[in-house]
């Protein structure tokens, strides 16, 4: 594979990203969730974000013309694997494929339906501006596979982002916050303003750094914590008595059972309280 400093020099001279678009008519497209980000300061802040990417692979999703790809590469990746579902980026990041001296694969794939451990030897990082409209399903399937990740650093709208590092207590807290508490660390890393992409989306976004704790906290099923934070705070201004009983017929004694006031209500429940309520279903099923 190519030195990193000459790889770099290779992609310093490529054409600007906005030219890429424009020869390839690669026009963001509302229904793939496209916002390119073509400021290559801020591409390179956001690989650093990534810590040491020298090793193992880094798998982004939604290259687009190859912003934050350029900058993945230009900050010494040893070896990157973008997702890419529209054909017409594919042709536009060729240049940067041979530039990159065997450092770069693309694939045409479905990140949704993609097995990341097939991607490519650990460590792995994710490094992604997300396609804003499957963002959220993306990293609560990743949650679900954290042990085969060393480190997410994910762009969101900066309201959903703000929602995955929420606190107890708080407006923003919610289902995603206890997913993520439960399997990482999570911080929101940097906000960037709508100008900051083509076509600027109408919110501000952020990039979200998740460390996967390995192994979590407390021995739960992630599916069980899904369907009772659905349950919890699909009517979160309830008392928990009540919102559950979309989940159990005896409320009161699953609350029991997980050491629980039934008058609490959701979103002052730390993460904790709710893995001790999952596994209180779990046993309520006659599944444990």
């Amino acid at each position: 594979m190519g030195n990193p400093g000459d790889i770099a020099e290779r992609i310093a001279i490529l054409p600007p990203l906005r030219e890429v678009i424009a020869a390839h008519g690669l026009s963001a497209r509302k229904g793939l969730g496209q916002n390119f980000l073509l400021d290559l300061n801020l591409t390179g802040k956001i690989a650093r974000i990534a810590g040491a990417i020298h090793d193992g692979t880094v798998i982004e999703v939604g290259p687009g013309p190859g912003g934050l790809t350029r900058g993945l590469l230009s900050e010494g990746a040893g070896r990157v694997v973008a997702i890419e579902k529209d054909p017409r980026c594919i042709e536009a990041l060729a240049p940067l494929i041979e530039a990159s001296g065997g450092r770069l694969d693309v694939i045409t794939a479905d990140a949704l339906e993609t097995d990341i451990e097939a991607l490519g030897p650990a460590p792995r990082r994710i490094v992604a501006n997300l396609p804003y409209n499957v963002a959220t399903p993306l990293l609560i399937g990743w949650l679900k596979r954290a042990e085969a990740v060393d480190r997410l650093v994910l762009m969101f709208q900066r309201e959903v982002a703000e929602r995955i590092v929420a606190a107890p207590g708080t407006e923003a807290y919610g289902r995603l916050a206890v997913l993520t508490g439960w399997r990482a660390h999570a911080r929101i890393a940097m906000t960037l303003p709508p100008r900051a992409f083509t076509p600027p989306p109408k919110v501000e976004s952020a990039v979200v750094e998740i460390e996967p704790r390995h192994p979590p906290p407390g021995d739960c099923d992630i599916a069980d914590l899904e369907r009772v934070t659905a349950a919890a705070f699909g009517q979160r201004r309830k008392m928990l008595r009540g919102a559950l009983k979309s989940l159990t017929k005896n409320p009161a004694g699953l609350l029991a059972a997980a050491d629980i006031d039934p008058t609490t209500r959701a979103e002052t429940l730390p993460i904790e309280a709710f893995v001790r309520l999952a596994r209180a279903w779990r046993a309520e099923m006659g599944r444990g």
